[in-house]
């Protein structure tokens, strides 16, 4: 018999054993331990003060990542984990910094310019003083106006849109009518509209072919208006890290009321001057990536496993606070509360901290595809079935308000028992939904039992997500405490549970 049809019937078989299993309520005085050592003896704020103050963005294969990586791997260590490594995978790509950015409008008035520059993209090759151009190219025919006109000017591509007053306070809570809302939503979501996934693929190939024009015409920048306001500015990927990939023109993320007055000066038929220096380098010398792994060996059940985990990696602009140092913080702080505690639990608790999820989920992937099967093909390995669950944080600050179950209502009764201590610190909702863009999503491909924590969005959509805002003061403490101790507390009650977490089917290939 073929393994995975092997695994299929174990699993079916299984099922009536969840059925039928009296799942244990949580252990007060266990519960009460994890508690105490991460609500009054917590070192999650040094660690993120280090993740991002001391070591930065962690863009993938960057530096500061490698950097990053070597304090947790330390830090690990320091708290008597088993198996502290980096396992690498890969070949991924080349890394990126910025090493210095200056942008200044000097005619007719100076002033500087708020913007980033986006991430493997080149520089300018030292400080540049040129002209600024209002291009306004919206579609394949335009290119014809500009062509053999942009060479060694800094172009202005995008209209200016309108920037609207904010009423609202960026940062929020759910309410429990949002919690009641979610937990009554059927398991399936409607499927993604098809009218606008063609709108967005054809807006994504037309923007690879203006970048290839303006590239070829030898643009000294393109300036590009990011879609927050505020100050706060967007800046991800505007080139390849693939090395074989052609090296496009120097890109930058200007703050939306900076472009606009650049924008409005040249609708005047103003001459609009700007000096601009970026100094960005490339990485070629180490092209695989790696994932940190970290144990606490189990005893009497010590071949099957619980993971918990995040992704270590960030973009560039900010520091990755809310995104995702914090997610990062929170699984190195739980396996340190767990740690610390001295509960003694049956299975193995592994930590992972990803990279390469921004460009892709490409590390969690890797590792999945290496230690327990191929999402394509769903041929499966022999760790497959052996482990129980994994459990991912990657929304931001907010703390942790239910968890979502992606469609195994199988879990379900057993997590309200989980759940039951912490209804006081507002965990309080199952919802049947998925989440997707994330790690835990790796597992699910291949029929694992992956879980994402429904938590309070602040201001992550609003502000932190993927800007030059996201950084060490957008982090909410006792957020970030109550997220630590709750996601121990789940990881141990897996790991000491009788039977391995129910699953769902196994996905169809």
């Amino acid at each position: 018999m073929k393994l995975v049809a092997l695994l299929a019937l174990t699993l079916t078989l299984a099922g009536a054993v969840f059925a039928q299993n009296d799942w244990s309520a949580p252990d007060p005085a266990a519960i009460g331990r994890l508690e105490d050592e991460g609500l009054h003896h917590s070192h999650i704020m040094e660690t993120m003060s280090y993740l991002t103050d001391v070591y930065g963005p962690r863009l993938t294969n960057s530096p500061d990542i490698r950097e990053a990586a070597e304090y947790a791997v330390k830090t690990l260590g320091s708290w008597g984990l088993a198996n502290v490594t980096e396992e690498e995978w890969g070949p991924f790509g080349r890394g990126w910094s910025n090493q210095l950015f200056e942008a200044n409008e000097i005619e007719p008035r100076q002033f500087p310019i708020i913007a980033y520059p986006k991430a493997w993209t080149p520089g300018t090759s030292g400080p540049v003083t040129a002209e600024a151009v209002y291009a306004k190219i919206e579609k394949d025919t335009d290119f014809d106006m500009y062509r053999g006109k942009l060479k060694g000017k800094f172009v202005l591509t995008a209209p200016m849109r309108a920037v609207d007053a904010h009423f609202d306070a960026p940062g929020r809570r759910y309410n429990d009518q949002e919690l009641a809302d979610m937990a009554q939503l059927a398991p399936q979501q409607p499927p993604p509209d098809k009218a606008a996934r063609e709108r967005a693929r054809e807006q994504r190939e037309f923007a690879g072919r203006l970048v290839k024009f303006l590239t070829d015409e030898g643009a000294a920048a393109w300036l590009e208006p990011s879609p927050h306001d505020g100050g706060t500015i967007t800046a991800m990927a505007g080139g390849s890290w693939d090395p074989k990939d052609p090296m496009v023109l120097p890109r930058v993320a200007v703050a939306i009321e900076y472009y606009g007055r650049i924008l409005r000066t040249l609708e005047k038929n103003i001459p609009v001057t700007l000096r601009i220096n970026i100094a960005n380098l490339f990485y070629d010398d180490h092209l695989d990536s790696f994932n940190i792994l970290a144990e606490i060996p189990g005893t009497d059940k010590a071949d099957q496993v619980v993971m918990l985990g995040a992704h270590f990696d960030s973009w560039a602009s900010g520091t990755g606070a809310t995104d995702n140092a914090a997610g990062s913080a929170v699984m190195m702080e739980a396996i340190r509360i767990l740690k610390a505690s001295n509960l003694k639990m049956r299975r193995t608790v592994r930590l992972a901290l990803w990279t390469g999820e921004e460009e892709g989920l490409i590390g969690s992937r890797a590792y999945v595809y290496s230690h327990f099967g191929d999402r394509k093909t769903m041929e499966l390995q022999p760790d497959h079935a052996k482990l129980s669950a994994y459990f991912n944080v990657d929304n931001g600050t907010g703390k942790i308000r239910g968890i979502y179950l992606e469609g195994n209502d199988k879990v379900r009764s057993i997590f309200e028992k989980w759940m039951e201590p912490f209804k006081s610190m507002g965990m309080t909702t199952l919802s049947i939904r998925g989440t997707d863009a994330t790690d835990h999503v790796s597992f699910n491909e291949v029929g694992l039992p992956g879980f994402q924590f429904i938590q309070d969005p602040i201001e992550y959509e609003t502000r932190t997500h993927h800007t030059n805002m996201d950084v060490y003061e957008r982090i909410q403490e006792e957020d970030l405490k109550q997220m630590a101790v709750i996601v121990a507390s789940f990881v141990y009650m897996t790991a000491n549970a009788e039977q391995l977490l129910p699953r769902k089917s196994l996905p169809k290939h």
